[in-house]
């Protein structure tokens, strides 16, 4: 998220746009023995590369804040004897993140044997030639995970990361002000014009990008073409969804200051009781049942459509992906299936952080701690991805710099749109 920490307290905090942090140094050489089987650099792994595997493997995620990694190394050490991981800690920060990655992965270092890499960043790390071409193994394991996890990891026809951890936005809402869930976008702004409004992450930020395109996704537009070749943001449906978030902007009904708030921001604006509706990831829902203003008086649904159409998510979360240089591709994906296990998605669910595989949500102790995890599922497999283009970060650039400044009536929607599908095009020119 809308990147991501790992409690869904830390997820959000920073999600999309990650948290601060201290960095990782580049220590070096982590890919360690090399072990029995495996595909060599640039070739795809196949699930019998883990069989026999043996050596050393190093884990790049980022900064362990709920105790999940470290707690999956443990228990995949204990459970065999013949490779051995270890937990190597990036920044908070997933844009720091991305530059530690990177920077290894330009040097050609293999230190990074497994790399926690962001839902958004697959194109780009596949582009460069960056990561080994799981497809083998995600066909033999799809039918555990949730489909629209596996669709993130996916580039040109080949899946180029595992889903490791996900995450969806909900809506939250007051059920002592509004008498049942709206079922449409225009609903939730009517409702909440006649209540305490709502608020949403509507700054300059990666945010943004989401909460935009969960309306546009909905309302049927979309952003790049399906070669991925060319802007298709310039339509009806971008200029409708723009307009219906501005005039909630321009006549009050969004929070005042919506243009500046954030993840964060958005959550303690809503815990003061300031707010009947509100667009936020999971975490929030524990957080706020703590908050004497509100606890016992909100409830959560999916996301809802606008224009009559479904609603639709925007999947954020964290994927595991091979470094193509490592020196030891069948034990790192001997770890990686591991972290995909039962155990491993059982940790990443104790840490109240959505899970992928299906059967986790089945689980009393991740169920305990995610709250709702029925409806967190349900919003996880509705979401779609992202834009999947190697020049993401310039899209979403183009995206939420427009979008916002449109929200603060810096630039009329006309305009906003004409400049997205310009810079988004200028973006896609270059690679």
């Amino acid at each position: 998220m809308k990147a991501l920490g790992f409690t869904l307290a830390a997820v959000c905090a920073a999600l999309i746009v990650g948290c601060g942090g201290g960095s990782g140094g580049d220590t070096g050489g982590g890919g360690g023995q090399s072990g029995a089987s495996g595909a060599k650099s640039g070739q795809a792994l196949s699930p019998a590369s883990a069989t026999g595997a043996k050596g050393n493997v190093t884990v790049c995620l980022p900064k362990d804040v709920s105790g999940a990694f470290h707690k999956t190394i443990a228990a995949y050490n204990k459970s065999q004897s013949a490779v051995k991981a270890t937990l190597l800690e990036l920044s908070e920060s997933a844009d720091e993140q991305r530059n530690q990655l990177i920077q290894r992965l330009q040097a050609k270092s293999p230190e990074c044997d497994v790399m926690g890499i962001d839902v958004i960043w697959t194109a780009e790390f596949a582009n460069q030639k960056w990561l080994k071409d799981l497809s083998q193994v995600i066909a033999q394991r799809s039918s555990e995970f949730i489909p629209s996890t596996v669709a993130t990891g996916k580039y040109q026809g080949k899946n180029w990361a595992s889903p490791y951890a996900s995450n969806a936005a909900l809506l939250y809402y007051r059920n002592d002000q509004v008498a049942q869930a709206p079922t449409s976008w225009e609903a939730v702004y009517a409702d909440a014009a006649k209540d305490n409004g709502i608020v949403y992450q509507g700054a300059a930020y990666e945010g943004l990008t989401c909460d935009f395109l969960e309306l546009l996704y909905s309302a049927g537009g979309q952003v790049i073409s399906a070669d991925g070749k060319s802007a298709a943001i310039d339509s009806p449906a971008t200029r409708k969804v723009l307009d219906f978030m501005v005039k909630g902007v321009k006549d009050g009904t969004a929070a005042n200051g919506v243009t500046t708030y954030m993840e964060e921001e958005s959550r303690r604006y809503w815990e003061s009781g300031k707010a009947t509706f509100m667009r936020n990831w999971p975490y929030a829902y524990a957080l706020g049942n703590k908050a004497p203003a509100i606890k016992g008086k909100f409830k959560i649904t999916s996301l809802p459509g606008i224009d009559g159409k479904p609603g639709a998510g925007v999947l954020g979360g964290t994927q595991l992906a091979i470094n193509t240089y490592t020196d030891n591709p069948g034990a790192s994906l001997a770890v990686l299936n591991y972290f995909t296990s039962e155990v491993g998605q059982r940790y990443i669910g104790e840490g109240s952080t959505p899970p992928v595989t299906k059967a986790a949500y089945q689980d009393p102790v991740v169920r305990s701690a995610l709250g709702l995890p029925d409806a967190i599922e349900k919003a996880i497999g509705a979401a779609k991805p992202r834009p999947v283009s190697p020049v993401y970060p310039q899209i979403s650039q183009a995206i939420y710099n427009n979008v916002n400044q449109a929200l603060a009536g810096k630039i009329d929607t006309n305009t906003a749109v004409k400049n997205m599908s310009s810079q988004i095009q200028k973006a896609l020119g270059t690679f």
